[in-house]
């Protein structure tokens, strides 16, 4: 095992404890198959060579799930990397002896899943280990969508902003990015499902691809009324008084 600086070790407080972020971060360190994920990406991703020596696989792969996690953008991932130690242990990054990863880094790593259209195998590989542990997804889905933010400058190497990337209005506020959408289990509070769009996409249409086919109620806010249609086109058992829910 390589030997960590003291930049990574914890400080010698007389008072300190773990906190709530640090906690959820051991569990999911513990829960999720690290080793699995790495191999479905490991046949894409660069391997070493005389040039730049590409980030380690898991490194990168633990900034993925951090993003998702506390709803970091590409920058913001990267400024957090500098503020939080607790994030730095998570994902194994070292100031002693390297800065942290870039945001054109962690960029450049999202781009490649989505390209293999790896996303999906990610969730469907955890999803399917935490069912063997005997963390199963209830009939109830809570449906939702949160921005990510992309920088809109030109003033980078390619002089272009990300193609990829398209602007939406919120709360009277224009913003510049991508939009992810999450579908969580009612009762375990587990993604069991995500897919990403342009900002510019409706919340609505990407309602079915959340759905796991077996739910009977949906919870989702504003942005996804009028959708029964659509509910029991995607999830026959869904009870008529899903209106209810989504408001």
């Amino acid at each position: 095992m390589r030997q960590i600086t003291f930049a990574c070790q914890p400080s010698f407080e007389k008072f300190a404890r773990a906190s709530r972020r640090e906690q959820f971060l051991q569990t999911m360190d513990s829960v999720v198959p690290w080793s699995e994920l790495e191999a479905l990406i490991e046949p894409h991703y660069p391997e070493a060579g005389k040039g730049r020596q590409p980030v380690g696989l898991g490194i990168m792969l633990r900034i993925y799930f951090l993003q998702h996690w506390f709803n970091l953008s590409d920058p913001g991932a990267e400024d957090a990397l500098y503020d939080s130690s607790a994030l730095r242990a998570f994902a194994g990054v070292d100031l002693g002896r390297a800065a942290a990863l870039d945001e054109s880094t962690i960029l450049n790593f999202r781009h490649l899943l989505e390209s293999h259209d790896s996303c999906g195998e990610i969730l469907d590989t955890v999803n399917l280990y935490l069912s063997s542990k005997g963390i199963r997804i209830s009939t109830g889905t809570l449906v939702d969508a949160t921005i990510i933010p992309a920088p809109s400058s030109t003033k980078n190497e390619k002089k272009e902003r990300d193609p990829q990337m398209h602007q939406t209005k919120k709360r009277n506020q224009y913003y510049f990015g991508a939009k992810a959408h999450i579908g969580v289990d009612s009762k375990e509070g587990i993604a069991h499902s995500v897919c990403t769009s342009a900002a510019s996409v409706r919340d609505k249409h990407m309602l079915p691809d959340l759905l796991h086919g077996d739910e009977k109620k949906v919870w989702g806010d504003a942005g996804y009324q009028g959708q029964t249609e659509a509910i029991h086109e995607a999830t026959p058992r869904t009870q008529d008084s899903v209106q209810r829910h989504i408001m």
